[in-house]
This record gives structure tokens, C-alpha cells and sequence, in this order.
């Protein structure tokens, strides 16, 4: 791809990982902590990280209607964009609606969070508001290519996979702050991260049935019942990339869940520091891994949502 399509890819990519945690660090506070724990350290560090990434979303999505501005009328240089072409992606395209509607869901989410503490809205709220702004980002790829009932069909699905990738790539984020509270954690730090590495398990295999499913329903919509070519850089190789990337994703949390969740779980109810000491080191690796691995994910997103399933 040429420059400005890698500026545009790393864009949707930025957006794609802050509106993810977004959304995904407060539903994990939701799911996962009991109603005392949700003013303890670890909610108010996902809180601020989620206010943080409410501010840079505001300021992504200023720059990617900017850049759509550029891409739609073949500019070579901002400066000699107008004013009335991007009035008229806002008010004249569905991806200006959907901007708007994510502009509105990302500062009622700064202004939510923002409150007195006595005033805030609980983490309800706040997923709420971050769903609805990765939401809109089903309106920048493939779902919009559609007409009439296989358009909604489709942006449905691709809706439904952002919010399961979100909620995946919220708790990668999660449970890193619950790893590093410092040195080792120990007494109710290392309690909490073993309830919550066990208590993820059945939340983490609705999350990837809902990829699966959506996964490949989205592939029907987008390529039909053939295959696609598989040069490295085309469509059907990068999708082939993605997928390879997934499986390991796959597996990394099936090591998570079935070998050191336990670990975590005998050291907390023992306390004893050796086996605990191990165990989250082995966590920590296992998780710095998956977070690598969904970067690489969504990055191939986020250029496969550019580029034309069959080959020009």
C-alpha cells in the first residue's frame, strides 16, 4: 500500500485497540468484580485507563474523518482540504453518522467518568458508552458494502464481532494490571487475579464462539463460497495470517485456563511465595504473549478492512 493507505491503516488500527479497551476494561470490571471491589485500586486504574482512551479516541476519530476527507478527494495535502467537503462526509455519509454518533458516545463517556466520586457513573454505564463507540467502526469496513436486508445482516455481524474482539482484548488489558500491582502480588491482589483468571473461563468461550460465528458468517458476506487468491500481501493472505495468529491466541488462553489458573489458584489458597512467585511469572509471559498476538490481529484488520476481497 502507498503512504497515506498506511497513515489510514495505522489510524483504524489506533482506534480499533483504544476503543477496545474502552469498552472491554469496564465490562471486565463489571463481570468480574463484586460490588465492594469496584472502588479498589485495580477498578479505579481500569477507570482512569478508559477515561484516558476516551480523550485519544476523540482525538483518533478527528483525524480519520480528516484523512477520509484526503482519500475521497484524491488531496495530496491536508492543508488544501476544505471545510464544506468534511461538513459533507458528516452530514452526507453513513460513516459521518456513525462519526457523529461516536463522537457523542465518546464525550458522554469523558463526561460519565469525569464526575465526583459520589457522581460517576458505575461501569454499567461506561461499557455501555464504549460499546456503542466501537460500534460505529462496523461503518467504516466491509458491513457497509451492502443494500437491503443482508446490509443490516451483515453490519450486525460485524457489530457483534467488534464488541466480542473488544471484550477479549479488555480483559488481555485487565488482567495485565492485575499482574503487575507490583513485584508479586500476594494476599487479596493475588486472590482477585486467580478468582478472575478462573471466573473468565466461561465469559472467554462465549467470546470466541461469538468470533467464530460472526468470523465466519462475515467471510460469507465479503468473499461467497470461494476461495480467495493467497499472495502474502492480498486479501486472502493476510486473512490466512489472521486466522494463524487467532489459533494461537486460541491456545495461549487454553493454557491460561487449563494449566496456570490453577497454579494461581493452589498459591492463593496456600499462600505460599515460591509457587505463587511461578505461577504469575508464567501468567506474565502467557499474557504479554496474547497481547502481542491481538496487536498483530488487529492490525491485519485493520488493513483487510481496505483492501478488496478479489484481486483487481
Amino acid at each position: 500500500m502507498a503512504q497515506p493507505e498506511w497513515l489510514a491503516a495505522g489510524l483504524r488500527l489506533a482506534l480499533y485497540l483504544d476503543l477496545a479497551l474502552m469498552f472491554g476494561l469496564p465490562l471486565f470490571c463489571l463481570y468480574v468484580l463484586q460490588r465492594d471491589e469496584r472502588a479498589c485500586r485495580f477498578a479505579r486504574r481500569c477507570r482512569a485507563l478508559a477515561l484516558g482512551g476516551a480523550g485519544v479516541g476523540i482525538a483518533l476519530s478527528l483525524l480519520a474523518l480528516v484523512e477520509m476527507a484526503r482519500a475521497m478527494t484524491g488531496a495530496s495535502d491536508y492543508a488544501a482540504l476544505q471545510a464544506h467537503v468534511l461538513a459533507m462526509i458528516v452530514t452526507g455519509t453513513d460513516f459521518g453518522v456513525a462519526w457523529c454518533v461516536r463522537m457523542a458516545a465518546l464525550l458522554l463517556f469523558a463526561l460519565a467518568g469525569m464526575g465526583a466520586r459520589r457522581l460517576r457513573a458505575p461501569f454499567a454505564v461506561l461499557a455501555a458508552y464504549g460499546g456503542v463507540a466501537l460500534a460505529t467502526l462496523a461503518w467504516g469496513g466491509h458491513g457497509a458494502m451492502h443494500d437491503g436486508a443482508v446490509r443490516y445482516l451483515h453490519l450486525a455481524s460485524d457489530v457483534t464481532h467488534l464488541l466480542a474482539a473488544g471484550a477479549w482484548v479488555g480483559a488481555l488489558a485487565a488482567f495485565l494490571l492485575l499482574a503487575w500491582p507490583g513485584p508479586t502480588p500476594h494476599g487479596e491482589a493475588l486472590a482477585l487475579l486467580s478468582r478472575s483468571a478462573n471466573g473468565f473461563a466461561r465469559i472467554g468461550t462465549r467470546i470466541v464462539a461469538l468470533l467464530v460465528v460472526t468470523g465466519v458468517l462475515n467471510y460469507w458476506l465479503i468473499v461467497g463460497p470461494v476461495m480467495p487468491e493467497f499472495a502474502p500481501m492480498s486479501y486472502g493472505g493476510l486473512l490466512a495470517a489472521k486466522l494463524a495468529l487467532f489459533a494461537t491466541m486460541l491456545g495461549l488462553a487454553a493454557a491460561n485456563r487449563f494449566a496456570l489458573a490453577p497454579r494461581l489458584a493452589e498459591a492463593a489458597r496456600t499462600g505460599e511465595r515460591g509457587p505463587a512467585l511461578r505461577a504469575v511469572k508464567g501468567l506474565r509471559r502467557s499474557l504479554l504473549l496474547e497481547a502481542g498476538t491481538a496487536a498483530l490481529v488487529l492490525a491485519l484488520v485493520a488493513v483487510l478492512g481496505m483492501l478488496s476481497p478479489t484481486p483487481a
